[in-house]
């Protein structure tokens, strides 16, 4: 069992855009930095539900196919939840319908707690106010013996990266500079050491740069 994150990031490592607003919260620049991601034929199937064959097959998509391989469970913040759109609504579920994606447990990390929302294709979502020790313990524990994926926002991988708790990092470089928004590199100075760190570039100019811990 090990734990995972992968992000996207520019070039000048920013993992989220300036100028997010409510209607578009990651920023004026997130459709740019996931385009290779979006665009892939993983992404489309497993994400949007589409399964008509169609959408890139190469670096890009083997990345995007290993994201959603072996995993047992999944911790991300309020943020990437929605619940800086959505705080106070009862109704909110999520940005990704009545079947999310994952189909496995997934706990969402907030300052307040909510009753477990259990979705359609085996998807639940666990509401904790933790720290990451306790809700990485928790998330091991509903893995049944596969990896944990902390999926972001970057605050929240930061944090998990900070205290020395993620195995396997992967991040995405897209060919763009954004020039401001949230680093995922910030106060992270020297992570590579003790790690293995691989590069591959893919046809998209998206660069994948993997830092493995030894």
């Amino acid at each position: 069992m090990s734990v995972r994150a992968d992000l996207n990031i520019s070039l000048d490592g920013y993992a989220s855009g300036v100028d997010p607003t409510p209607e578009n919260p990651m920023g004026a620049d997130w459709d740019r930095l996931v385009a290779a991601y979006a665009a892939t034929r993983t992404f489309r199937e497993r994400v949007l539900g589409e399964r008509s064959g169609e959408g890139t097959t190469g670096v890009d998509d083997a990345y995007a196919h290993d994201y959603f391989e072996g995993i047992g469970a999944e911790i991300m913040g309020a943020g990437m939840f929605g619940f800086h759109t959505y705080p106070d609504d009862p109704d909110w579920h999520g940005w990704w319908g009545d079947d999310p994606p994952f189909h496995y447990p997934v706990f969402v990390l907030t300052h307040t707690p909510r009753p477990t929302l259990e979705m359609a294709g085996g998807t639940s979502f666990h509401f904790l106010d933790a720290s990451p020790r306790d809700a990485l313990a928790r998330a091991q524990d509903a893995a049944g013996g596969k990896d944990v994926r902390v999926g972001g926002g970057v605050r929240t991988v930061r944090a998990f990266l900070a205290e020395g708790l993620i195995d396997h990092l992967h991040v995405a470089v897209a060919p763009i500079i954004i020039g401001g928004g949230v680093s995922l590199w910030s106060e992270l100075r020297g992570l590579e050491s003790g790690c293995t760190v691989s590069s591959e570039v893919a046809e998209s100019g998206t660069i994948h740069v993997t830092f493995r811990r030894d």
